[in-house]
This record gives C-alpha cells, structure tokens and sequence, in this order.
C-alpha cells in the first residue's frame, strides 16, 4: 500500500496549490522555465 501511495498516487494525483497539475507535470513546467529564462 506505501508503494502505491507513494510511487503512483502521489507524484500524478493534482494538487490545488500548484494549478492543477500532478506534481511531476509542475517541476517539469518549472524546469522549462527556468531553462527558458523565465
């Protein structure tokens, strides 16, 4: 049950406080930006 919560769930459930996007789907945002100079 930990792995599924935490390896699956977590990382792709949205989350209010960053837009509606899955954690992983945010950083990956927030690295195209910072590499576009943003």
């Amino acid at each position: 049950m930990f792995d599924y919560i935490e390896m699956f769930y977590n990382p792709t459930r949205k989350h209010t406080n960053n837009g509606m996007l899955s954690p992983v789907d945010y950083e990956a945002e927030q690295k195209e930006m910072n590499e576009a100079g943003v």
